[in-house]
């Protein structure tokens, strides 16, 4: 890891920077795929199947045979894990319900809101070196406590054409329609525009690589919605003199394993912890098995030390990390100021791994330095809000005046009288 001590705030930007390459430099090479799944349908993607994945795969949609196949060879002990999990992930998305009332905003005028499930969505879950069955119940759980109405999931297939029987599971009990065997920016193409087996949907979440990243930005300017431009994961803990060197290693080196371009962010006001921090990692990284991927990702990982906490809030807000973990002795002072993260782990006993299976919330969040602008993947999030009025007689003239005012000083006779004719000649 890189070690830097005391910066100056000019030096924040160049520190902050994250290792991922700029996902705009790959528009041209992800549209070229994007056009030949649109163009070509199955086809093209079977193609890129074999390119990417090695696997001929002739189609794409799992039967139920397959998935009756795969499930039975889960562990009873994965089951009741993953049921734990799929517990308190409804619990708390399900809590995030809510009721719309009527208001009349002034005499005669009632408005009011409706919350109305996205009909058709699209998950995609990345393959890869790790079979990311959380990712599933993540994105489907609130899908089913939404009640949309159509749900489909595109993870790659692996070298023997399935998909893992873990991510089959937890698609059944997150209540998944329908899987398929797609992956890559192919997988978004077939979701935006629809092929002969993959319906189009309406919105599509999860995370991925910089081509899906890259993919899912494009699709999202004239064809479907996304949730969010997430990319490669990361993680910053704040942490001081009461934080434990052995908790801090690990929680650096569980963000490091997920991929040579996640990056892990140390920021501290204690030069003791910072060393002891150095040495655990060593002792911890050799018990990994993907050690090697860890050891890749924290050659672009940093650990930051600064003169106070109120230097290393405010280099959070700057970052603002996906997850971040606030390992110091007034944890909860610190968590009021914090105003840019996806999701905040408060104290020495909550690593980011709760969250990242467990604990109810989601994982699925902004990366990037887009939690400044963006939430993580929630119930409204699968959701759009339709918004109704009615105008009493008495409502439309108490308005009428101040609507005829506004639309001609706008130039928009036709608005204007659109008032009139319903004040002038009632017909009803």
């Amino acid at each position: 890891m890189q070690l830097i001590k005391y910066p100056a705030r000019e030096q924040w930007a160049e520190l902050l920077k994250r290792p991922s390459l700029d996902v705009a430099s790959l528009y041209d090479q992800v549209k070229i795929t994007l056009d030949e799944v649109r163009e070509q349908g199955d086809t093209a993607l079977r193609n890129f199947t074999l390119k990417f994945d090695k696997v001929d795969v002739k189609v794409p949609e799992v039967t139920k045979e397959e998935i009756a196949e795969g499930v039975k060879t889960v562990s009873v002990e994965l089951k009741q894990a993953i049921e734990m999990a799929r517990r308190n992930i409804w619990k708390f998305h399900s809590e995030q319900q809510r009721e719309y009332t009527e208001i009349q905003t002034s005499p005669g005028v009632y408005c009011w809101q409706k919350a109305v499930p996205i009909e058709k969505v699209g998950l995609y879950v990345p393959g890869g070196s790790a079979p990311l069955f959380s990712t599933v119940l993540m994105l489907g759980i609130p899908a089913q406590i939404a009640e949309c109405k159509e749900v489909i999931l595109c993870t790659p297939p692996g070298m023997d054409g399935k998909i893992h029987p873990a991510v089959l599971y937890a698609a059944q009990v997150a209540g998944i329609h329908r899987i398929f065997k797609a992956g890559g920016a192919q997988a978004i193409a077939a979701m935006a525009y629809g092929t002969e087996s993959i319906p189009k949907v309406y919105k599509i979440f999860g995370p991925g690589n910089q081509y899906v990243t890259a993919a899912k930005q494009l699709v999202s300017l004239t064809d479907t919605a996304i949730d969010m431009p997430a990319g490669p994961s990361e993680v910053e803990i704040i942490a001081d003199e009461t934080a434990s060197a052995v908790y801090v290693a690990s929680d650096l080196l569980s963000q490091a394993e997920h991929g040579a371009d996640s990056q892990a962010m140390l920021v501290t006001t204690s030069e003791n912890l910072m060393d002891e921090v150095l040495r655990q990692i060593e002792i911890q990284i050799e018990k990994l098995p993907r050690k090697e991927t860890a050891r890749k990702a924290l050659e672009n990982s940093k650990i930051i030390l600064v003169k106070s906490l109120d230097e290393a809030i405010a280099i959070t807000n700057e970052y603002a990390p996906e997850h971040l973990i606030i390992s110091t002795r007034s944890y909860m002072v610190v968590a009021e100021h914090i105003v840019n993260a996806g999701s905040v782990f408060l104290g020495n006993m909550s690593p980011e791994s709760a969250g990242d299976y467990a604990s109810g919330t989601n994982h699925t969040l902004p990366t990037h330095g887009f939690a400044k602008a963006y939430s993580g993947v929630n119930l409204d999030s699968y959701l759009k809000k339709i918004t109704f009025q009615q105008l009493t007689p008495d409502g439309l003239t108490n308005l009428s005046n101040a609507i005829i005012l506004m639309a001609e000083n706008e130039g928009l006779q036709a608005h204007a009288n659109a008032v009139k004719v319903r004040i002038e000649k009632p017909e009803l």
